[in-house]
């Protein structure tokens, strides 16, 4: 397979590979009929270091279908393992090749990858391709939560194959370029515990713990603070989701990474009316993976990651489970200390008291009783002067209110201060479901890309109040209320 023609400043520097054999096998993306860019993202290829503005339309293509192989890359398919909705078994890379890693010019090390792009030795009898729309729903999703100020994996490009794969129905294929802190994830790590291999274990934590935790090198007891700051990353990230009304879907191990990105957006979704059992993954029928489920999974994957680390924690089996254990158990207070310092400044407030959580709590219970757009209800709040119609006419609203302006006065804030604060924490718009869904299908039956470059103009920009984007921010209509989302596999 050529390489790509031209420096476009491509820097590979691929350690993963320097691992045991055990944790990958090579591979190369398959051929492509006709390749085609969909969409670029050349403010991402900037912070890369890569300069794409220059490189003809047809070579871009060829590069991100896999055709023409950047100098230095070299192709895998990771192993890993997973608790799929609480089942445990043996996974990998089915439909995902890891180029490499590329170097950036801050000395950053990223991982640059394919979905979409053909089988591979964990393909499981699958054909290793993705369809258009699931693709661009990653673009979208994946570039909103960026601009949200969530951590999570990265879209660098969507090219469009030129073939069909063939789903419920045949659907248009594709491939996305996906960037990362890493591709390590908890179930790679239970790959090799489930493998008996404690010597490739540790080489993957102490590679880990390099690559992500350089503070941790020479720690005294270094697995157990490797550990602790999975947990601590976590915690911070499933609070920012709660924050934002983001729900994952399948939030199995093999969809958490230990660098504390998010990664996987299958059947992911945001809430438009609040509601704790909010759903949207059309397999998920016991609610396994629902909104206000996800601190909980969060800690039962967390200690799941815990179990694999355990011959590295201690000689004494037991002492080990005990460590672990008392690890696992810091979950829920540093959840909390994440959340509530989250939703104080959702609500504009500078200090904290004793009565915050409830404060935030009572609000919550009025919203899912009146179901009241989340997003927008909070958007609201950060408004000089409140609507009186819908959610903030209830009497339940108004009772809380009371609370939370005699709160306010408490801190001897100016108003300006506080509201300045909210808007900084509560995004004008969200990617919209039917929006989403409204712009996919454009791309996919139409062949219009332009319902969703507008859209990610919007999303981009979430905590700016944009003219004419009215129709960004308003509720769903009723029929596209009982959304469901699907894995795209």
């Amino acid at each position: 397979m050529a390489e790509v023609p031209g420096d476009i400043g491509w820097q590979f520097d691929n350690t993963y590979t320097r691992l045991p054999n055990e944790l990958f096998v090579r591979v190369k993306p398959a051929p492509v009929r006709e390749p085609r860019v969909v969409v670029l993202n050349h403010a991402l290829s900037a912070e890369l270091g890569l300069d794409l503005r220059y490189l003809p339309a047809e070579e871009a293509a060829r590069l991100f279908a896999g055709q023409a192989l950047p100098p230095g890359a070299e192709p895998i398919a990771q192993a890993y393992a997973g608790h799929q909705f609480g089942g445990f078994t043996m996974l990998g890379d089915g439909r995902a090749i890891l180029l490499g890693e590329h170097r950036t010019p801050s000395g950053r090390l990223v991982d640059i990858q394919f979905k979409g792009s053909g089988p591979t030795a964990f393909s499981r009898g699958g054909d290793g391709l993705a369809a258009l729309g699931p693709m661009l729903r990653e673009y979208i999703i994946s570039e909103a939560m960026h601009s949200l100020g969530i951590p999570t994996t990265r879209s660098l490009a969507v090219v469009g194959t030129g073939g069909t794969v063939r789903r419920e129905t045949k659907l248009p294929g594709a491939i996305l370029t996906r960037v990362a802190e890493s591709h390590i994830r908890v179930g790679t790590f239970q790959y090799t515990m489930a493998r008996g291999d404690h010597g490739t274990l540790r080489s993957l934590a102490d590679y880990t713990i390099v690559r992500h935790f350089p503070e941790l090198i020479g720690h005294p007891e270094r697995y157990l603070a490797f550990l602790n700051e999975v947990i601590r990353r976590q915690a911070a990230l499933i609070a920012r989701w709660q924050l934002v009304g983001f729900v994952h879907g399948v939030m199995n191990t093999d969809n958490m990474a230990v660098s504390g990105e998010t990664i996987d957006y299958g059947p992911c979704a945001f809430m438009d009316a609040y509601h704790a059992d909010t759903v949207f993954s059309s397999i998920d029928h016991g609610g396994r993976y629902a909104y206000g489920n996800q601190p909980t999974i969060a800690q039962w994957n967390l200690a799941r990651f815990a179990e694999t680390l355990l011959p590295l924690l201690h000689a004494d089996a037991n002492r080990a489970v005990a460590i672990a254990t008392e690890a696992i158990h810091e979950f829920p207070g540093l959840y909390e200390e994440f959340w509530t310092a989250g939703m104080r400044q959702k609500l504009g407030l500078c200090t904290a008291e004793a009565e915050d959580r409830e404060l935030a709590d009572v609000l919550l219970k009025a919203m899912q009783e009146a179901k009241a757009d989340f997003t927008n209800t909070f958007r609201d709040l950060s408004t000089e002067r409140l609507p009186t119609t819908d959610f903030f006419g209830t009497s339940a609203f108004r009772a809380w209110n009371d609370r939370w302006q005699a709160r306010r006065d408490r801190e001897g804030q100016p108003r300006a201060v506080s509201v300045a604060r909210m808007r900084s924490a509560n995004p004008e718009v969200i990617p919209r479901n039917h929006l989403v869904e409204e712009a996919l299908a454009a791309a996919s039956d139409d062949g219009d890309f332009s319902v969703m470059h507008a859209l990610l103009v919007v999303v981009t920009s979430p905590y700016q109040r944009l003219s004419g984007t009215s129709k960004y921010t308003e509720p769903p209509p009723a029929a596209a209320r009982r959304y469901r989302t699907f894995c795209g596999t």
